[in-house]
């Protein structure tokens, strides 16, 4: 268990630090400091009358690399600054978080920046005589090693800038990042909590504050139940607009008196921001997907071919989140005294497919794609599943008997619905 919550909690952490363009080169700046001076070590081990070096030249290579990373580095910022909006502008901007945290980009900025810190705290230090023969030496090959790193990581950044912001691209992401949200919570449907057993009930907590729930601590809530001898109903899952007139989480079975207990950590449990995170949400995924499709079915984009691309990937997602969760040793209920309900299918049917099927409803390819789409996931077996294809079938095909003119594209529609929405 404590592994498992450790595991959540790095998972967590890393996340936010990815969203975060400053992070990994100011670690990189602070490892090139380092490697600067680690070089005077080799002063003393007596290999200076065997290195022919003179501080000429490496303070030459270290004045052309100063000059020259300034310039990348600005560059790589204004490239990627350019890939951000032109992200936001082409898809959603829902889908800024994945971008910024694309790790070609990052690496490329850090290995740029750190190149020019290394480069101008070494021209220093051998300004100054900090450096003997030997650790010039250590420094020229450090810095020709630097150099090499940077001419590579230049090369194969020029192929990644050149995707990053596409469409396409951004397209991949938000359907990796919700592959990953779907398998983790198709692998801990209840957040290894228990199922709820009826209604909630209880003393109801609220939130502090109005946002978006981002993340539950459920090691933290398991912590408080066990302390207070209560069990806690979870009320919002992440993903919801929280406000202080929404329950969070219901206090019940309390043994004792509940005003002897301090609810503050709680609420503190429940992580609340400003904006949907990918990460514990799966069905945000399924809306940005939707929302791209949604743009690019507008009269200013008109883009059906993108609109047909995501309602496949969702289709390849939602076969996903039906596949049965594989066992693993250790999982299963870790937080007995909390439960948790269920992601509903039906409403992430809703999150898919409700706008592109009002959106596409006049363009007779994307209804026939949808409608085959909904065939496919009705017939994968699970009645649910099944339930909620046909009815999203038949409301598309609905849909489509208002936008569309010719009785012909009607026809092709309807006879693509015939299995999933029972022969209208």
């Amino acid at each position: 268990m404590n592994a498992m919550v450790s595991l959540d909690r790095l998972r967590q952490l890393s996340a936010q630090i990815r969203e975060r363009l400053w992070v990994r080169p100011l670690a990189v700046c602070l490892l090139s400091i380092g490697a600067v001076f680690t070089a005077s070590i080799f002063d003393s081990t007596g290999l200076g009358p065997f290195v022919p070096i003179t501080s000429d030249s490496i303070e030459t290579l270290l004045s052309i690399m100063a000059a020259s990373m300034l310039v990348i580095a600005t560059f790589s910022v204004a490239s990627m600054v350019s890939a951000y909006a032109a992200a936001s502008s082409t898809a959603t901007p829902r889908a800024f978080t994945l971008i910024i945290a694309d790790d070609a980009s990052q690496n490329a900025l850090s290995a740029f920046v750190g190149a020019f810190i290394f480069s101008v705290v070494a021209l220093t230090a051998v300004k100054n005589g900090y450096f003997e023969t030997a650790g010039l030496f250590v420094l020229f090959v450090m810095t020709a090693l630097v150099f090499s790193m940077v001419i590579f990581t230049f090369v194969r950044w020029v192929d990644g800038i050149a995707r990053l912001g596409r469409m396409a691209s951004t397209i991949d992401k938000v359907e990796q990042a919700t592959a990953e949200a779907l398998a983790r919570r198709r692998n801990a449907p209840t957040l290894y909590g228990a199922v709820v057993r009826a209604e909630p009930d209880g003393l109801p907590m609220f939130a502090a504050k109005i946002g978006y729930l981002q993340h539950i601590n459920m090691s933290a809530l398991q912590a408080w139940a066990a302390t207070a001898n209560a069990r806690l109903t979870v009320a919002a899952l992440p993903g919801t607009f929280v406000t202080p007139e929404r329950p969070l989480v219901y206090v019940s079975d309390c043994a004792e008196s509940l005003s002897d207990y301090d609810f503050g950590p709680v609420i503190e449990s429940f992580q609340i921001g400003t904006a949907r995170r990918f990460d514990d949400d799966p069905r945000f995924g399924l809306v940005v997907m939707s929302e791209i499709a949604g743009r690019a079915l507008s009269p200013a984009v008109n883009d059906p071919g993108t609109a047909i691309d995501i309602v496949g990937r969702l289709v390849r997602l939602l076969h996903l989140w039906c596949e049965p969760a594989p066992v693993q040793a250790g999982a299963g209920l870790l937080y007995e005294r909390v439960e948790v309900a269920e992601i509903s299918l039906r409403d992430m049917f809703d999150d898919a497919f409700t706008a592109i099927a009002r959106d596409g409803a006049g363009h007779v390819e994307v209804a026939v794609r949808l409608q085959k789409a909904l065939c496919s996931l009705a017939a994968i077996g699970d009645e649910t599943a099944r339930d909620a294809a046909n009815y999203h079938s038949r409301l598309a095909l609905q849909r489509c008997k208002i936008a569309l003119d010719m009785p012909q594209d009607l026809a092709v529609v309807r006879a693509a619905a015939r299995f999933s929405a029972g022969g209208e």
